[in-house]
């Protein structure tokens, strides 16, 4: 049996976050050789050629309008336009109606706007783009957005970061759908990671320094970025490497420039700072997400990286919105 999979577009929207979807989707049919593959279409309103945010023309395949159900899975892609695509009461008003008949819907990017609008992730935690996270978050009280995960799971409801993290997200569908030895070789195909967990930092993907060579370094580091609150000591750092902490520290130090711990310190605090400038969560809860414990704890690691207390870096480095 088909798993029904339809991808909403509009004027405006971001061609990457429809691509990402489909694309994965079609070569898990190919690769997986799937008794139950996923019949992909992509509708916009009146069924017209969606002119994306890049210039390029995409032709869809259906009318939001007409489309009917039931589907496996409806995504609401995301784009420049998405305050817009919010307002429009006619896509919105059948993107609930599809959604009444779907077992999985998500968004990608500011796809997100378009969900909330419908009511469907009232109550929820979402994610969007770091970005346009504060602008959402604003216009919506009612939906817990939270900027840092790449891609969120609450329920039946997906919502993720927007752009690569399409990926990610389209690779987790595959993997619950068919298991991770799937998602594994579809994520070869597309030369990407196997997907990055959902709870990784949007901001440690562009701000993270080059991976170290040193494959025991590289994978006690990855480790370090994907749960920066759980124990990050020297002792148990050591313990997943399988070599004594005095041994880390000197590869530490060879292949990164510092010792573990000032690495976890410096990993923490950048965290944390994505955190005060996409995000209005309390400072408690910021230390407490990045591993630093406390406010104080905070308010020290800020001080020594970045010569201001967390809350003036707030202040002045908070994202437009």
């Amino acid at each position: 049996m088909e798993r029904s999979v339809l991808v909403v577009g509009y004027e405006g929207a971001e061609l990457l976050d429809i691509a990402c979807v489909t694309t994965t989707l079609a070569l898990a049919n190919l690769v997986g050789r799937l008794e139950d593959p996923y019949r992909i279409s992509v509708a916009a309103p009146g069924g017209r050629p969606i002119l994306c945010q890049s210039g390029l023309v995409l032709q869809a395949d259906a009318s939001v309008e007409t489309h009917t159900g039931p589907l496996d899975t409806l995504v609401v892609s995301g784009g420049i336009t998405y305050n817009r695509a919010a307002d429009d009461n006619s896509l919105v008003a059948h993107v609930r109606r599809l959604a009444r008949d779907t077992r999985r819907v998500a968004s990608v990017c500011t796809g997100a706007s378009v969900l909330a609008a419908t009511g469907l992730l009232d109550g929820r935690r979402a994610t969007t783009h770091w970005f346009f996270a504060a602008d959402i978050a604003k216009r919506f009280p009612k939906v817990t957005v939270d900027a840092a995960p790449i891609f969120i799971r609450d329920g039946s409801a997906w919502t993720a970061a927007g752009v690569t993290s399409a990926l990610d997200l389209s690779l987790a569908f595959v993997e619950e759908d068919h298991g991770v030895e799937l998602a594994r070789r579809v994520s070869r195909q597309l030369v990407t990671y196997l997907q990055r967990p959902g709870n990784q930092s949007q901001m440690s993907i562009f701000t993270a320094a080059p991976a170290p060579q040193h494959g025991l370094v590289r994978r006690v580091t990855e480790h370090v970025q994907v749960d920066l609150a759980a124990d990050l000591s020297l002792e148990a750092l050591a313990g997943l490497a399988g070599v004594s902490p005095r041994h880390l520290t000197r590869l530490f130090l060879q292949e990164v420039g510092e010792a573990p711990g000032r690495y976890v310190r410096r990993a923490r605090t950048s965290a944390a700072a994505n955190l005060l400038e996409t995000t209005t969560l309390p400072l408690p809860a910021i230390a407490n997400r990045c591993g630093l414990g406390t406010a104080e704890n905070l308010r020290k690691a800020f001080t020594e990286y970045y010569g201001v207390p967390p809350s003036a870096y707030r202040r002045t480095q908070k994202s437009p919105g």
